[in-house]
């Protein structure tokens, strides 16, 4: 018994597999990957699967690695599958950011199914807000640093000639290696609490002929930082 879905979540192909057994009237289940979007079409092939004659199902959720609050609908199939077979049915082992999902939405974790009706037959529909918030804020917080990234990366795409251009002027001005210079660049910049790219752009504006000098800030911080450097 094998029955798979993919997710494309964060980008990656992650699928949710189901894989188990059935003896003596017993189906034993064991799901592996992500509990998204599309796990409890999975979760219904493989129950559609069963043989009539099993009597009771349990699903070991150990390796289930991620779920979001298609995870609950996941759970709210399998107690409705329960509930029309007259059989008993279990989700146990959960760990990780599942049971964390599940202890934000007030969900018994040991057997969601056992103590705890699923979220749609709950008398109120709150409990599943926690999950939906946590799961949004730490997507939120995921996208925020990938556009951080992206910003910054764009900046120094944009910064790198004229800091390169710093550089070698350094270099020829005072005989010193690359990366003496790029010290001295970097200390420039927080001696005088100036952006690097600032100040290399100071910099190279001023050497030509009728160029502006740096402002005074940033010649002060410069002697200093070659005065550490190189004497």
């Amino acid at each position: 018994m094998d029955s798979a879905a993919h997710s494309s979540l964060a980008g990656r192909v992650n699928p949710l597999v189901i894989r188990g057994r059935t003896y003596a009237g017993h189906a034993e289940l064991r799901p592996r990957g992500e509990l998204v979007h599309g796990c409890a079409d999975v979760l219904d092939e493989t129950l559609t699967a069963l043989p009539s004659d099993v009597r009771r199902v349990e699903l070991d959720m150990a390796d289930v690695v991620f779920m979001d609050t298609a995870g609950l609908q996941f759970l709210e199939l399998l107690h409705h599958y329960g509930r029309h077979r007259h059989i008993p049915v279990a989700a146990t082992h959960w760990s990780g950011q599942p049971r964390r999902i599940l202890e934000l939405a007030g969900i018994d974790t040991t057997d969601p199914l056992h103590a705890t009706p699923p979220p749609s037959t709950a008398p109120t529909p709150e409990p599943a807000s926690p999950a939906r918030s946590v799961v949004a804020l730490e997507r939120a917080e995921q996208l925020h640093m990938l556009r951080t990234e992206v910003r910054q990366l764009r900046q120094a795409i944009v910064s790198r000639p004229v800091i390169d251009q710093a550089r070698g002027m350094l270099m020829a001005a005072h005989a010193c290696t690359p990366d003496d210079a790029w010290h001295i660049l970097r200390e420039t910049s927080q001696l005088s609490n100036t952006k690097l790219h600032t100040v290399a752009a100071a910099l190279t504006a001023g050497a030509g002929t009728d160029g502006p000098p740096p402002p005074e800030a940033i010649r002060t911080a410069l002697r200093t930082a070659v005065a550490r450097r190189l004497h």
